[in-house]
Parts: C-alpha cells; structure tokens; sequence
C-alpha cells in the first residue's frame, strides 16, 4: 500500500513543534490507503475545519466509505491545520495534503469540499491555496483538479460561485459516483475542462456556475439568471430514493486524537415533517424517510463491533419523529445493554419526549437536557409554526426532574418575524416556570436547586424557508432586546448566553448573497480572514472593510424585506420545495396561523410533485 515516504520525512522535521501533531499523520485505525498504481481516480474531501470537526461529520464519513468501495477510486481526507501547522507547511515548501497517502491534493483529481456553515468560506480559499492552486475557477484551465462542492450552503452556492467549478445540489451518494465515472471517462478520452463541465452540467444535481450567466437590476436585485450550453435552466435537487438500502459505512476512520463527537453515528431518517418556517434543514432535506428497525440494529452492531466504540448516536434531523421510536429503542437497547454500550439520542422534540425515551438518554446525558422552545410565547411559537405548547415543555422538564436532573438548557431565537417585547418578557417567564417545575417534584432531592440556562441566538433568514423574504432584525433592535431580558431576568438559577450579533449578520449576508459577494469573500480573505467560525480568529473590522471596499453593503443582503416576486439568486436551484409554498406559509406566518406536520396533513409543499412518490413515507 501507498504512502509518500518523502513528505513523511519532511513532516518529521517539524511536527513535533505543533500541538497534538496526530491531526496531520493520517495512519488511523479504519482509514483507506490503496496501491496508487491501480487508482484511476482519486477525490481529495476536504473538511474546511479544523481535524476534531470535521471527523465528527457523518456525511464524509459515509462519501469516504462509499466512494472508497469502488476498487480503482480512491477518497481521502483532508482538514484544516490551525495556523501554528500552516506556518510550519509555509516555511518549509509544504502543500496541502491528503492524510491516507501524504501525497499533494493538487495532484488529484477531485477536490471535493463539504460547506457545512457560511463561516467556512475563506477557509476554503485558505486551503486552496495552501494546497498551491489558483482560488478562482477561472484561473485553473486543465482537466483536473476538479473543485466541486456539496452540502447545504450549496443550495445558495452563488457567493462561492467564482471559486468552485461545480455543486452537488441534494443528496451525493449517486451523484459523486456518476461525476467521478464521467471523470474517468473524460481522462480517457483526453477531454478538456470545458467539455468535461458541459457534460457533467446534464447529471442530475449537479450544478455548473459557470454555465449561468447573472444581470442585475439597477437597485441591485437580480433581474435574470439564464443558463447557456445546454444547461437546465433550473438544476434539480438529487435524492436517494431507496434510503433503507442506502450505502452506510460498515467502519469508521477511529481517531489518535478526541474529537468532538468520538463515537458511532448511525442515520434512522432524513427529512423532517415539522415545517418550522425558521428551519433551512426541515425543508432542504426533504423528503422524509426512515429506515426499517431491523436495518438499524443491523448497521449499529456492525458499526460498534468493527470499530470498538462503546457509545452510538442515532443522527437525524429529529430522531424522536421515527414512526415507532419506542419500538427502535426497545430493540436497540437489547443489543446495546447486553454489550455495555451507551445510546445517545440527539434531536429530540418536547412534544415527543416520553418516559421511555428519558430512560434511554439518561445514562449518557449526566450533565443536563436541552430542549428548543425557540419562543417564549404561544403566539410567536405559531408565527414559526414550532407546534409546541408550554406544557409541552414542562412536561418534558417534569420527566427529566423526577428522573433526577437539575440542570435544563433552553434555546431560544430573538428577532424573529413579528416578536415583540412581550414575547422577550415571555421567554423569561417560561424559564422561572421551569424553575417552578423543579419546585413541584415532591421526590426531589433536598439540597438540590435547579439551574436553567437560556442561549439567545440572532434569527437569521436563510434561502428556502417561508422566512427567506424576512430582514434580519438591526443591531440595535437585538441589543434592545438583549437588554430588555438582561434587565428582567432577576433570578441567579437562570443565567443567559447570547450570540454575537456580528457573527449573525455575516452568516445572514452570506446565506442570501449573490454572485457579486464573492469579491468580499475574496478580498476578506486576503485581508487575512481565515476560520471565521472560531471566535480567536473571527475578524469582523475585516469583512467590514471587504465590502465597503467592494462597494457592497451587507444591509441590503441581510436588513432588507424582500417582495414575493424578487429574482432570488438561488431560484435556479429547485430544492424540491415550491417558491409558491413559502409564499403561503409567510402569509400564514403573519396571520398566526399554523400548518400541521406532514403525519396530520399534506401541506402540499411540492414534494410529492417533483418525486413522483408519497412523502412521509419509505420510498
């Protein structure tokens, strides 16, 4: 098997004077290295953060598998390096490189980057630079390397537009496979870049942003999106329809090093049928779909036995809207119990947490339980169509305080479409009624007080949501409200995080930017901006400047109401779901009127229109 011995004795030289040098010398338990010689493709998936994140990342985890299932293809992975490497790469000639082989990731054939969150943009140009290539499109001319993305920001990809030669819109299991097999034939062939992008703009999903052509109006609004080449004139989300039979990793790479979430990960759904009108994911990752009981007792055992861990994550959007969840756990908790193996149960709703599902996180979760109320009033929770009640909530806190926690952790957005300082006083009020929940649990502990803590995120309006026509809420407006909560919450079991509103613009800016905005990416980033998702090494005076100097302004793509029939720079991507759909659901938002989940009635949301089969369904 394959490894480059010489850039292993370049990296001795000096990895002994970064910290935890692990993150750099690939060698895992579980990793894929193959004899080069037969490879005839190779993919470099890039994670643009740091080593501990992105090995946590189910979707690489399960593109690495499958792509590597296919004899000549090899996946590799890349991360990355926090400045201390970096500088040492820079000093010393070396390039960016893939951790199974230590070979250079210029000299692949597909530098594939997953853009998991709007803060990872400059990252991105960081690493392709350091990898030694050009960081616009335009500037590589050869076949290869491809640079593709895929992920959920790429259902706005326009803001990258000028750096990537391709998008995976939707799911990539087949995708990925049928744009390396038209690389392969493409080599063969002595194809140039142009012809092999013409052809790969015809797979479904796969989005070409330099086949599209932007004009704009003379306020600033896109005034027409118009492919060329034969391109489709709207790119189609691609889905796996078959998700029970799904390729799911039967091994997992096992990291030298913690990592953020070091354990198994298998997925029980994709989708989701709540349809809160805040939720980017609820909508993008539709249609719902489950997998059979049986298939993920089958994969969880394969998982935990082939790479040793003893703690396994059920990943979904919302794990408790499995159709029979009890039923799940009451077969997963036979093998897991007998085997001394902890389930844990992230994404769970208030409205769905029962005695029996308490009983299956409690072993896990020492430290406190966490649930999403969003708002702190009935009314704001219908605006967002959360589809929760109060006694939803406490109910859920009377299970966990009975059950022996103390400790309740409330999330909580401000700014929302319509909020008010009465729905501000409201989030208050919930938590001290939490607080008097603990109170009423005649068997709680003497002693022992509780503590709620409240985390206040800015809302932000992303594409494909009934909320993409809303503005973000003014710095002002949020520090007013910030203030007015800071000054009421007069009670020490209650404490408050809140985010940074900077921090929020930039993700709202970024989220519904057009192609223009990749100049100030451009320029942010040579003006040193790099892991913006870091708080040590977020630089907003920076990405002020960017704009100002590209003559942007961040206003017009986050502060600003937008009409129902505005040119969006992302309506030549068809998630699925109707523009026509969050229409309504915006004018539902206003009147208070709430849309019942998927499971109670059909909202008609597009779906089914443009699969052809039953949603909420296994199809």
């Amino acid at each position: 098997m394959y490894r480059n011995d010489e850039m292993m004795k370049k990296l001795d030289e000096f990895l002994p004077d970064v910290q935890k040098p692990s993150r750099y010398i690939g060698g895992e338990s579980g990793s894929v290295v193959k004899d080069r010689e037969n490879v005839d493709i190779r993919f470099a998936f890039c994670f643009p953060d740091t080593y501990e994140i992105g090995m946590s990342h189910l979707g690489m985890k399960i593109l690495y598998g499958l792509k590597n299932k296919v004899p000549n293809y090899w996946c590799e992975r890349v991360f990355m390096p926090l400045p201390d490497m970096e500088e040492k790469m820079r000093e010393n000639g070396v390039l960016l490189y893939a951790l199974e082989s230590l070979d250079p990731i210029r000299d692949f054939d597909f530098i594939g980057f997953t853009v998991q969150y709007e803060l990872c943009y400059t990252t991105i140009l960081e690493m392709l630079d350091l990898a030694g290539l050009p960081v616009l499109a335009k500037e590589r001319t050869s076949l290869t390397p491809i640079v593709m993305g895929g992920g959920p920001c790429c259902c706005n990809a326009e803001p990258l537009a000028d750096f990537f030669d391709i998008f995976a819109i939707g799911e990539g299991e087949e995708m990925n496979l049928e744009v390396m097999r038209l690389m392969e034939e493409c080599k063969k062939n002595g194809s140039s870049k142009a012809e092999f992008l013409e052809k790969a703009a015809q797979i479904e999903g796969i989005y070409v942003p330099s086949l599209y052509d932007i004009s704009y109006n003379d306020d600033g609004t896109v005034k027409a999106i118009t492919a060329k080449k034969n391109a489709p004139e709207k790119v189609k989300k691609r889905i796996v329809k078959d998700f029970d039979s799904v390729y799911s990793p039967e091994n997992f790479v096992v990291p030298f090093t913690d990592i953020v979430h070091n354990r198994a990960v298998v997925e029980v759904l994709r989708g989701c049928i709540r349809g809160c009108r805040f939720c980017q994911a609820g909508f993008i990752y539709r249609p719902f779909r489950e997998k059979k009981s049986e298939t993920v007792l089958r994969q969880t055992k394969t998982l935990c036995e082939n790479t040793g861990y003893d703690e396994v994550s059920l990943s979904s959007l919302s794990t408790s809207d499995f159709s029979d969840i009890e039923g799940l756990l009451s077969t997963l908790t036979d093998y897991t119990s007998k085997n001394r193996i902890n389930l844990s149960l992230p994404s769970l709703r208030v409205d769905r947490f029962s005695e029996k599902i308490f009983e299956e996180i409690s072993s896990v979760r020492k430290s406190g339980l966490t649930f999403a109320p969003e708002a702190g009033t009935q009314r704001l929770r219908d605006v967002i169509n959360k589809n929760i009640t109060e006694s939803d909530v406490l109910n859920s806190v009377k299970i966990a305080f009975e059950g022996g926690y103390n400790a309740i952790k409330l999330y909580f957005m401000l700014g929302l479409p319509t909020e008010t300082n009465e729905d501000i006083r409201g989030i208050y009020s919930l938590a001290k009624a939490v607080i008097e929940e603990f109170y009423n649990n005649p068997n709680r502990k003497k002693g022992k007080a509780p503590s709620v803590s409240i985390s206040l995120s800015t809302f932000i309006p992303k594409p494909f949501t009934p909320f993409e026509f809303e503005p973000q809420a003014s710095e002002e407006e949020i520090k007013a409200k910030q203030k007015l909560i800071m000054e009421i919450c007069v009670d020490k079991k209650i404490s408050i995080s809140r985010s940074k509103y900077d921090v929020s613009l930039l993700e709202a800016v970024l989220a519904r930017g057009d192609r223009r905005v990749g100049k100030a990416i451009y320029l942010a980033w040579k003006k040193g901006c790099v892991l913006d998702g870091w708080d040590e090494y977020f630089d907003f005076g920076k990405w002020k400047e960017a704009f100002f100097e590209c003559g942007l302004e961040m206003e017009f793509y986050a502060n600003r109401k937008r009409s129902y029939d505005e040119i969006s720079p992302w309506s030549h991507i068809n998630m699925l779901v109707s523009h026509e759909f969050f229409v309504e659901e915006n004018k539902r938002a206003h009147s208070g009127i709430t849309t019942p989940n998927c499971r109670e009635k059909c909202a008609d949301c597009g779906v089914i229109r443009n699969i052809g089969a039953d949603c909420c369904k296994r199809i």
